[in-house]
């Protein structure tokens, strides 16, 4: 089986695979301090959990933009699960050409992202990750990672309201029914969810008339882009596995090279 783990800002998220099948997912938050050893007890714990023997993972793939948690991790996983994870990076081979002026600054959570969209739905794709950052990626049908936008994310933008304005409280991040809010958490609800959607529809429009392509397919991911996804005809596809199965897809590129 295959361990998969997407570090993010906030979360890291994992998957288990068997084979190209997901037998289950979950997330630890990235911000909590840990040591190696509290990690790999932690994965150990969450595997039997799901009544997956730590035994049966025979390989790991991590991709991360959170550099400072990267040797606890690693040193967990090779401790606690015995085995050497492969650590996606800017000299691994995944399949994207990168042709923007500076394709070294490219997350490696875009390229997965980029991966995990080619392998299931074609080019030419935008792809857009609602994670800590919302992030628009334009992805050409020759698989050449074209041109990127990054925006603050709903999670970013409702924390700056509740941290930086003394009378607003910290909400739930929802769609209200109606736009036209009545008392202060709709309303701080309805300007979050609702300028979320209006920047991603706007965003996509302006993208697409710029890159003068027909018929690019549209394919959302990220923690809270299924609500996004729900409330606009923008949006073709919501795939909440996306990443995972870029991991997947890179991991098996470069199998025969471990």
């Amino acid at each position: 089986m295959l361990l998969a783990l997407d570090v993010g800002n906030t979360n890291i998220t994992s998957a288990i695979f068997d084979g190209e099948k997901i037998l289950g997912m979950f997330r630890i938050t990235t911000k909590t301090p840990r040591t190696a050893d509290e990690i790999g007890v932690l994965l150990k714990n969450i595997l039997q959990g799901r009544n997956i023997s730590p035994k049966d993972i025979t390989d790991a793939v991590i991709a991360s933009v959170v550099p400072n948690i990267m040797h606890a991790l690693v040193t967990g996983i090779e401790r606690y699960l015995c085995v050497k994870p492969m650590i996606i990076d800017s000299n691994t081979e995944t399949g994207i050409k990168k042709i923007t002026y500076n394709p070294g600054q490219i997350g490696t959570d875009r390229i997965v992202d980029a991966a995990g969209a080619l392998s299931k739905y074609d080019g030419p794709l935008i792809v857009i990750d609602f994670g800590t950052a919302t992030t628009y990626d334009l992805i050409l049908e020759d698989h050449s990672f074209a041109a990127g936008i990054t925006a603050p994310g709903i999670q970013i933008s409702a924390m700056a309201l509740w941290r930086d304005a003394a009378q607003l409280p910290e909400i739930e991040i929802k769609k209200p029914d109606h736009i036209l809010a009545k008392e202060t958490i709709s309303s701080m609800q309805a300007g979050l969810v609702y300028g979320q959607i209006g920047q991603t529809e706007y965003i996509i429009k302006k993208m697409k008339e710029e890159a003068q392509i027909d018929n690019i397919k549209v394919v959302a991911t990220g923690g809270l882009g299924r609500i996004i996804a729900q409330s606009t005809d923008y949006i073709d596809f919501y795939d909440k596995e996306l990443t995972m199965i870029g991991l997947l897809a890179i991991f098996q590129m470069n199998k025969k090279e471990l």
